[in-house]
């Protein structure tokens, strides 16, 4: 816990909010600071904006919001920008993503217009169903270099005093780490080198942490979470954190299966499936990114249910996971879930679960508040992988020396005693000891 020792510095002055990848996700994301900004929404789903945290004991009756625990940054305070193969500005991607209503798209239409992307690090060979012409030239050590000058570049412009960067691209081809993610020494050679196996979001994760920016990555792709990068983090003090927004099914999953756990039902299979029609669900329809997606949602329910500890209850589990590309679901995903469970004397049961999610209205809060506790962060003085933020992601990265927490109320318990900490509030155990007395 040393490193949280530092005093959290204050919020003062703008913040850049840096989002590779100016699509469905990052744009609705953007509308809806705006419009919050503007009184015309709520920002509903963020635990940054509407949570309240109990602090002290039980019979204290103390609470507050997060954002009036801990120095956020303000809503009014964060300045967007980004990078797109596709050139649209955001109005215009807004419109062409089809989350939100023209009506509510109208009333922003001028804040929206003004963002524009700026030319992308992109490799089709690891996207290839996504075409886009706005795009920087070069070999892969120039690219981290433009990155980096781009974001120096925003934020002199926007007179931003800190930056953070949330990837909200699509999901990259299938790919592990080799011998070039080993050490900071190999990484940078093979990106003088324009090595094949260094990707576009590593080089974006690269240029942000040289940058002294956090990097919090919302796909299931291989980014920040390799030794190469975790040690330049811890070297160069800044924050990262990943991987796979939280969204529909896998929210779903991490929400049922402790509660199954815990009361010692047993499972003998999920059977999951899910059509999408955005441009996430069209990249997903090659196989070989599908693959990156599909060990993203896969590893959640081993590392929750522990079939090697409770194997009479888990130890046969078949746990399956398809995608469809349906175009007329256009962003409005629905996940079918059928789950076989058994009880007492070894009696059969089912759950079934349809969830007619909306993919990107579940993901722009999660954006919002990795922004906020990204920066938070890095004011605190806090490096390397964030694993109090585990509760925002499918596949939260960890130290090498320990699994990771997929419980949902496990990872929420972590965030708040993390934010506790920060402000040297007590943090809460639920032994109720303490009261037995009064």
């Amino acid at each position: 816990m040393d490193q949280f020792k530092s005093k959290v510095a204050l919020a003062e002055g703008k913040l850049a909010v840096l989002l590779p990848g100016m699509g469905a996700v990052a744009t609705t994301f953007i509308a809806g600071v705006e419009a919050v900004r503007a009184g015309l929404a709520k920002p509903i789903g963020s635990l940054t904006q509407m949570a309240q945290i109990r602090l002290g004991k039980r019979s204290e009756k103390r609470w507050s919001t997060i954002k009036d625990l801990v120095p956020l940054a303000n809503l009014d305070d964060l300045v967007f920008g980004g990078w797109d193969p596709i050139p649209d500005d955001a109005y215009t991607a807004a419109a062409k993503a089809k989350v939100l209503s023209p009506e509510h798209l109208a009333v922003l239409k001028d804040r929206l217009s003004s963002i524009k992307p700026m030319p992308a690090v992109f490799d089709k060979s690891v996207v290839k169903r996504l075409e886009g012409a706005n795009v920087k030239k070069g070999s892969k050590r120039e690219l981290a270099n433009a990155l980096m000058h781009d974001i120096r570049g925003f934020m002199d412009k926007n007179k931003c005093t800190r930056a953070v960067m949330v990837w909200c691209a699509s999901t990259e081809a299938y790919q592990e780490a080799g011998p070039e993610h080993q050490s900071i020494a190999a990484f940078e050679k093979a990106l003088d080198q324009d090595h094949a196996n260094i990707f576009p979001s590593q080089i974006y994760a690269y240029a942000a942490i040289m940058s002294g920016v956090p990097y919090l990555n919302g796909a299931p792709n291989m980014s920040c979470d390799f030794p190469a990068l975790i040690e330049l983090a811890e070297k160069r003090g800044v924050a990262i954190g990943g991987k796979d927004f939280k969204t529909g099914q896998t929210l779903m999953k991490t929400i049922i299966a402790p509660g199954l756990k815990a009361r010692m039902l047993g499972m003998e299979g999920w059977f999951s499936t899910n059509i999408l029609g955005n441009r996430d669900g069209e990249v997903l329809d090659d196989p070989a990114n599908f693959k990156t997606k599909e060990v993203s949602k896969l590893s959640v329910l081993e590392q929750i249910l522990e079939p090697e500890k409770y194997p009479d209850l888990y130890k046969d589990l078949q746990h399956k996971v398809s995608i469809h590309y349906y175009k007329p679901r256009g962003d409005n995903k629905e996940g079918w879930d059928n789950i076989d469970i058994v009880g007492w004397m070894g009696y059969p049961m089912q759950i079934k679960v349809n969830f007619l999610c909306r993919d990107s209205i579940l993901a722009a809060p999660i954006v919002l508040d990795l922004a906020l506790f990204g920066d938070l962060a890095a004011r605190a003085g806090m490096k390397g992988i964030q694993e109090w933020l585990s509760f925002y992601f499918k596949s939260p990265q960890h130290a090498a020396s320990v699994y990771p927490e997929h419980d949902l109320f496990v990872q929420k318990v972590r965030l708040e005693n993390n934010l506790r900490y920060l402000v040297g509030e007590e943090l809460i155990n639920y032994l109720g000891s303490d009261y037995t007395n009064e």
